[in-house]
Parts: structure tokens; C-alpha cells; sequence
């Protein structure tokens, strides 16, 4: 017993460092792109194509998010610098939801995992998503609300925009890319500590718990005909899984194979791949940006627009006669992390790029020091030590003991 925990604790410490690898060239183009949108755009910029929430500030929106990031904790920091620099509230929401559940990685990921059908629900999920936040948010949007997080965002944007010269300009100086450095640290300081414990816990997860506990929390898995409330459960329960689970938009794909090679449903899967927007961390990080009243408002807009759209994918699916056999899903545990790839490649590109941004902050400016000024922050950073002692114990240690 001893020795298969350690046995087991070392595969959740290569599990967790296996899915971070797989999605770590994702966390550093999102945060360059965030930078570079905090110090170029300008706040007028945003407000002639992002301001109103019409079907061109949304098709736009939903573009730019298509050629963005698909981590979640990369795309919330480009939201917040579009939302702060005038863009409206459903473009913003538009960008957030296309960033992470339209982009061409994720799909690619998904296809490894799982199979072509939630391939398609992907990105058919993630139009729907946008059409159904935009139709939630026009008939509940709390304006005085809505113009306070805006504010507070701005707060923490700076100011930029008054002493900001035009974009192409500075983007031909060093001034604004040592700016663009300066900020590439910043983004990453705000989440390092949810990252790290999100991706250990996502190990943890994918080895310790039994497949026994998944078909007991989604009721009915494994049954082939599955009723309204029966699929309403798993759509609700999927969000739920993906709250204690959740590593990023990428990285939770090979949770949700585990889901589904344990008979949950199309659409309770689907809704725990969509619930990467409806997580503690995210939660979290909104509140930071934002306040919590209206991080809780986003999570209500997010949560009944994913129940709502994946129930209707499943029945879609259903009446096509296209919903996806479970026997086709793999393990989180069975991938080869860290095969000479593409994303060797990316994340080899990805470190190089971080590296001379980090450096070039330390060298102008200095890196601060500390653990947070508050309790929550010093509760966040004594968890993330204890995830590192984890990690370094699974990799160098457990093997020792396990043999």
C-alpha cells in the first residue's frame, strides 16, 4: 500500500507538470498580448470597435478573441484591459468567451482527448455562449454596477491613456516596450499562486480519485438514455467538478476524457470544458479586477449561459445521431507530456520571450519581494509552497520510496 501511494504520487506530480507543459506557451502569449493592449491601445481606440454592444463590436470582439489566448488567466487579464479602455460590457464578455472556448489549440487538444464530435460542440458551444450571454446581460445588465468595475479597472489599468503617445509611436521606441516588459511581470505576479495550485490539484485529481466517485457524482453515467433533469444535473454537476479541478481552459481537457470514459454525458462534459469561466481562481481574479458583486454577476451570466447552451447541445447532437461513443476517451494519466513536439517548440519560444521581458523588468525597475498584503494572499502563497514541496517530492523523492 506504501509503495503504490508513492508510485501514485509521483504520477500526480508528472500529471501536474505534464499539463502545465502542454499549456505553458498559451499563459505567455495571452499575457504578451495583454501587455501589448495595455500599453498601445488607447482608450478611444476601443470605444470605436469595441464600445457598443451591437453585432459589429461583438463579431469583432469575438474575433479578436479567436486569435487570442485559450488560457482563461491570460484572457481575464486582456478583458479587463479592454473593458477599462471603454470597450462594452458584452464585447468584453464576447472576447472573454471566444479567447477561451474558440481557438484553434484548444480544438486541437480536445481532438486528443476526446473525440471530432466535442470538437464541433466547442466552437458551436462557444457562438451560442456569446449569443446567450449577449441576450442575458441586455435584459439583467445593473448599469451603476457595470460603471464601477469598469472604474475600479481603470484604477488598476493607471491611467495610461493620459500620458500614453500614439500607439505607432511608441511601439517603435524601447520606452514602450519596456513597458510592455514591465506589465509582461505584472500579470504574471497577479496569478503565479492560483496557476501553480490549480495545476497540482488537477494531478491530484486525475490520479488519487477513483473513477467510482465520478459516476457516482454525475447520476445516470454510463446509462445510454438519459432524461431532461438527469442532463440537467450533469450540466450543473460539470461546473462543480471543474470548480475544485480547474487548470485552464487546455489543460482541463484531459480531466473531462476522464469524465467521459466514465459515462457522463455529452452535455455534462461539455459543461465542465465550458466552466473554465465559473471556477474559484477565476472568481477570484475577476474580484480582484473588479469587485466581488460584480465577479458574481459575470459567474451568474456564465453559469446559466453554459447549462443552457450544452443541454441544447446535446439534444442537437441527439436528433443528429452524432453524440460520441465513451470508449473513445484517454486518460490524463496515459499522455506523453513531454514528446519532442510542437509544443517543445512553443514553450522553448515562449521561455525565451519571458526570460528577456522578466529580465529586462528586473534590470529597469527591480522585482518586488513579499508574500501579499493581505490574508487571503498570504493563505494563497503558504498553499502554492506546500504545491511546490509536492511537486519536487513527487519528481525526486516518491520514484526513491516507490521502488
Amino acid at each position: 500500500m506504501t509503495h503504490e501511494f508513492f508510485a501514485q504520487w509521483h504520477a500526480a506530480a508528472r500529471t501536474s507538470t505534464g499539463l502545465f507543459w502542454m499549456a505553458f506557451w498559451a499563459f505567455g502569449l495571452g499575457y504578451l498580448i495583454s501587455s501589448m493592449i495595455q500599453v498601445f491601445v488607447t482608450e478611444a481606440g476601443m470605444k470605436r470597435s469595441m464600445g457598443e454592444a451591437g453585432p459589429r463590436s461583438v463579431a469583432l470582439a469575438s474575433f479578436f478573441g479567436f486569435i487570442s489566448s485559450s488560457c482563461s488567466f491570460a484572457a481575464l487579464a486582456t478583458t479587463r484591459s479592454l473593458f477599462a479602455k471603454g470597450a462594452g460590457l458584452v464585447p468584453s464578455l464576447a472576447f472573454l468567451l471566444a479567447s477561451t472556448n474558440l481557438v484553434v489549440e484548444l480544438g486541437i487538444i480536445i481532438a486528443v482527448f476526446l473525440s471530432w464530435q466535442f470538437v464541433v460542440g466547442e466552437y458551436l458551444g462557444g457562438i451560442l455562449l456569446i449569443l446567450l450571454m449577449w441576450v442575458i446581460v441586455r435584459l439583467t445588465a445593473p448599469e451603476k454596477l457595470i460603471e464601477a468595475a469598469r472604474q475600479r479597472a481603470r484604477d488598476q489599468e493607471g491611467g495610461k491613456d493620459g500620458d500614453v503617445p500614439d500607439w505607432r509611436s511608441l511601439i517603435r521606441r524601447r520606452e514602450g516596450w519596456r513597458r510592455v516588459a514591465q506589465q509582461y511581470f505584472m500579470e504574471w505576479a497577479m496569478v503565479w499562486k492560483d496557476v501553480t495550485i490549480g495545476f497540482t490539484v488537477a494531478g491530484i485529481v486525475a490520479v488519487f480519485i477513483p473513477r467510482s466517485f465520478f459516476e457516482w457524482l454525475f447520476v445516470g453515467s454510463g446509462s445510454g438514455d438519459l432524461g431532461f433533469l438527469q442532463l440537467l444535473q450533469h450540466s450543473l454537476i460539470g461546473p462543480v467538478a471543474a470548480f475544485f479541478t480547474f487548470i485552464g481552459s487546455m489543460g482541463n481537457i484531459p480531466l473531462a476524457a476522464v469524465l467521459f470514459s466514465n459515462g457522463v454525458s455529452f452535455a455534462g462534459v461539455m459543461a465542465f470544458i465550458f466552466a473554465d469561466l465559473v471556477v474559484f481562481p477565476v472568481l477570484r481574479i475577476q474580484a480582484r479586477y473588479y469587485g466581488w458583486r460584480f465577479a458574481f454577476y459575470v459567474l451568474g451570466v456564465f453559469l446559466a449561459t453554459l447549462v443552457t447552451a450544452t443541454i441544447a447541445l446535446h439534444y442537437g447532437f441527439q436528433l443528429a445521431g452524432l453524440l460520441p461513443d465513451p470508449s473513445a476517451a484517454r486518460s490524463a494519466t496515459d499522455r506523453n507530456f513531454f514528446a519532442v513536439d510542437y509544443k517543445l517548440l512553443l514553450n522553448i519560444a515562449s521561455f525565451a520571450v519571458s526570460l528577456i521581458l522578466v529580465v529586462w523588468k528586473a534590470r529597469t525597475s527591480g522585482i518586488p519581494l513579499g508574500w501579499g498584503s493581505d490574508v487571503s494572499e498570504k493563505i494563497l502563497f503558504v498553499l502554492t509552497m506546500f504545491a511546490f514541496v509536492w511537486l519536487l517530492g513527487g519528481w525526486l523523492v516518491a520514484p526513491q520510496l516507490a521502488a
